[in-house]
């Protein structure tokens, strides 16, 4: 039975919830206070789908996601990347001359010093981004804003104040869209996302790797993490540009699970085009001889 709801870990108006308005305009939000519990939502029928963030431009990846989507039973069907755009709140006829203090998570705090610091506010850890927007809005302190999202802003009734504040200007989230169901065979270039641990032989992560080069595979993404805290257990997180039908990538699959103990696709599904409007990385100079 579809419920027309995905879920998210936080409050409304999370940037999570954000994405999922972005990227499911019609669908109902179903928050959830935990990662775990956004894919249980899925799992026993309240939610359609999951919302969940992988990865930020600035911070990196996001912990236990890697661990949590193996043992899921969901199946990536979605890319999303949200640009987070960082709004100062505060109560409604606030001024931002009146603003003493701001509270959010402790991460857009960090993220936005350059515009604090300029303006002489002092910063106060909340519990989370949207949570601290409706603290703000059950309080009668003027000189309390909130640093969130413009969707919390809406949903708490509070007035943006200062839009875009963040101190960089391509603070990006990667997030994964989770189903009980595999995507349908995407109609544009696709990515395979996949776990898997490698055979205790020498050199045999070097090894598992090479079929992807050999066969002209893109691997967009490679991460490590340890399994249950064990140093000598560990499973390597891949996304790769291709759909595991074609022959190259088949072929580099089959090459790396010779060399692997474990091998399970999370997902297979279509390649954002955010992907494509990123500029090229600068390569650092070679130093001059003295």
């Amino acid at each position: 039975m579809q419920t027309g709801k995905i879920s998210f870990q936080g409050v409304r108006g999370a940037y999570s919830h954000q994405a999922c308005a972005e990227v499911f305009p019609g669908m109902e939000g179903l928050p959830c206070n935990t990662f775990e519990g956004a894919i249980e939502a899925v799992k026993d029928g309240r939610a359609d789908l999951a919302m969940l963030p992988v990865e930020n431009s600035t911070y990196g990846r996001v912990a236990d996601i890697h661990h949590l989507l193996p043992a899921s039973g969901l199946h990536i069907i979605r890319e999303h990347f949200l640009r987070v755009h960082i709004s100062l709140l505060g109560l409604p006829g606030t001024r931002i001359e009146d603003i003493r203090t701001a509270m959010s998570h402790t991460v857009l705090l960090g993220q936005c010093r350059s515009f604090l610091r300029e303006r002489g506010i002092q910063s106060r850890v909340g519990a989370d981004t949207a949570g601290s927007a409706e603290a703000v809005a059950a309080q009668s302190d003027r000189s309390l804003g909130a640093l969130a999202s413009e969707l919390a802003g809406g949903i708490y009734g509070l007035d943006v104040l200062a839009r875009q504040i963040e101190d960089q200007s391509n603070n990006t989230t990667r997030f994964l869209v989770m189903s009980p169901e595999p995507a349908p065979t995407p109609e544009r270039e696709a990515i395979t996302s996949f776990v898997f641990r490698v055979r205790n032989i020498p050199a045999a992560l070097y090894k598992a790797m090479g079929g992807f080069a050999t066969n002209g595979v893109n691997m967009t993404k490679l991460e490590s993490y340890m399994l249950n805290g064990h140093f000598t257990a560990t499973q390597f997180y891949a996304d790769i540009e291709g759909h595991p039908d074609e022959p190259r990538v088949r072929r580099a699959l089959d090459e790396l699970a010779y060399f692997t103990s474990q091998l399970q696709v999370l997902g297979v599904y279509p390649r954002d085009p955010f992907r494509d409007a990123q500029p090229p990385v600068p390569l650092e100079a070679e130093p001059h001889p003295a």
